[in-house]
């Protein structure tokens, strides 16, 4: 085979094996999102992910060498399967953003469990969500004041009224899942952003 022949024969042979290996590590991920959501965070073993995907222990810890380095790579990944560009974030759409979690529940359980943890000191995901939160507060007070410009309706600084919209999300992610039968998330949200008009819709 001639040189340049090997290098191109080599070349896609990288290329096929990365491809297989991000293939490997996002069925790792969706296990493991999956086994979080079972057991928790401290209840799921890197030995249950494992047996999900047909894995040794040993095997997958090629993938991700601690249970902590997978962790951040499930938030992480989440993330990035959730990711809307922040000048396309509308406060309209954050509605259809609420509609669209109610219908998977699992990947809600197991963001909402790995928060409630993450409050704990030394928890391995308490830096990721105290950056997340930080961040998510300030896309929320662009959105707000591209919506009602420096003040709301009811008088509130976008920036003051973000950490609530935020609790308002997350504070009925949490109803939601302890009784999904009384609890209408979609709903509830739409009323707190009729709150937010003074009550216009």
């Amino acid at each position: 085979m001639a040189p340049k022949a090997r290098t191109t024969a080599k070349a896609t042979t990288r290329g096929t094996t990365r491809a297989r290996s991000e293939e490997r590590r996002a069925e790792i991920l969706r296990a493991a999102l999956e086994v979080i959501a079972e057991r928790g965070y401290r209840g799921a073993s890197l030995g249950a992910v494992a047996e999900r995907v047909g894995l040794t222990q040993q095997g997958l810890l090629h993938y991700f060498p601690t249970k902590e380095a997978l962790l951040v790579a499930v938030l992480e990944a989440r993330d990035q399967w959730d990711a809307v560009p922040s000048n396309e974030i509308r406060l309209d759409l954050l509605g259809s953003l609420v509609e669209y979690n109610a219908m998977r529940p699992g990947i809600i359980q197991t963001f909402s469990a790995l928060l409630g943890e993450s409050v704990t000191d030394g928890h391995p995901a308490r830096d990721y969500f105290t950056e997340r939160y930080g961040s998510v507060r300030e896309k929320f007070a662009a959105v707000l004041r591209a919506e009602y410009g420096e003040r709301l309706p009811g008088g509130l600084t976008p920036q003051a009224a973000a950490p609530l919209l935020v609790a308002v999300m997350d504070g009925l992610q949490y109803q939601w899942l302890l009784d999904p039968e009384s609890v209408d998330m979609a709903g509830a949200f739409r009323d707190f952003l009729a709150l937010l008009h003074g009550g216009s819709e």
